[in-house]
């Protein structure tokens, strides 16, 4: 079966040359080397009232080809809105439809979209992680004092510092506005898995509390905890013994031996910003956005989600 292919400027020009010896279709078409149908067709869409001429020919047939198909089809852009809407960043859905569907869109293309769609009024932007510049920190001199008994970070061994079982915690706390309450979060090294608690205050026994409660239905993949050096986890003694764990202590002003849990502490902060009211937080609320954020493809997981790394099975596209 012969399959049609675009004609060229240099076989238009050899038909109009033709055309002038008053060759029949089917003699031009075996000279072009084309289907007669091809020619016919030619001289149907792109012949003008002054004869076949051919570089108009060629600019019509190029005019119509570049008003055909979209490259990505408003079905996949429809898919991408829903996964903007689900806070899922421009790369984490070009790398899960890749992966999970064979869409190629690339996540340039996506970002294009977004700002596409606020310059005509839309509101997908505000689902963006950062809508502003972040400010660096510098370190100042340690006022809260040393915590007894504590086990520094450099003893951790290799087994959690290169990601190589799951089970290894980083803890932080976050504040809201105010300094009125605040969450208590928990993120496993290898799975990036968030488990997120609230306190009506950042005391050691509350902080605790809400420890051990979050992370005992999970005891057995629960094999260490590494914390900053807040006077919050001073009852750290008493978590490692009731969870049967190691608990360690990052370098003071050294954020990035907890990276995990400061990028989680980043994610979050989308839906509860600095200026947010954690008082009037939910119980609901708080398990809604830990769903969210476990079910969400990432990057340093090859686009796989949390979930399914710590629990080694498959979850939905959408939720």
């Amino acid at each position: 079966m012969r399959t049609y292919k675009q004609l060229t400027i240099e076989q238009r020009y050899h038909i109009s040359v033709l055309l002038k010896t008053e060759k029949k279709v089917s003699d031009i078409a075996k000279i072009v080397g084309v289907d007669k149908s091809t020619i016919s067709r030619e001289l149907r869409r792109n012949k003008s009232k002054k004869g076949y001429r051919p570089k108009k020919a060629h600019e019509l047939a190029m005019s119509r080809q570049r008003k055909g198909k979209p490259r990505i089809c408003p079905v996949t852009w429809a898919l991408v809105e829903v996964l903007i809407r689900q806070d899922w960043s421009p790369e984490q859905i070009s790398g899960r439809l890749n992966i999970k569907y064979g869409i190629k869109i690339s996540h340039e293309w996506i970002y294009q979209y977004i700002l596409s769609d606020k310059s005509k009024g839309g509101k997908l932007y505000r689902h963006s992680r950062c809508q502003k510049k972040r400010r660096k920190r510098y370190g100042s001199y340690d006022r809260r004092g040393i915590i007894p008994n504590r086990t520094g970070i450099e003893e951790r061994p290799d087994v959690i510092n290169d990601r190589l079982r799951l089970g290894d915690w980083e803890v932080d706390t976050i504040f809201g506005k105010g300094h009125k309450h605040a969450i208590v979060t928990l993120t496993e090294r290898k799975s990036r898995m968030a488990l997120i608690g609230k306190v009506s205050r950042k005391t050691a026994k509350t902080v605790c509390d809400v420890i051990i409660n979050l992370l005992t239905p999970l005891k057995d993949r629960t094999h260490s905890l590494t914390s900053d050096n807040g006077k919050e986890f001073a009852l750290h003694q008493e978590i490692a013994s009731h969870l049967d764990i190691d608990f360690y202590f990052a370098h003071p002003y050294a954020a990035w031996e907890r990276g995990s849990n400061e990028n989680m502490n980043g994610l979050l902060r989308q839906y509860f910003p600095k200026k947010c009211d954690l008082t009037t937080i939910t119980s609901e609320e708080i398990n809604h956005v830990m769903y969210k954020l476990n079910t969400r493809p990432r990057k340093c997981l090859d686009f796989q989600t949390p979930v399914e790394v710590f629990f080694n099975q498959s979850v939905a596209l959408m939720s």
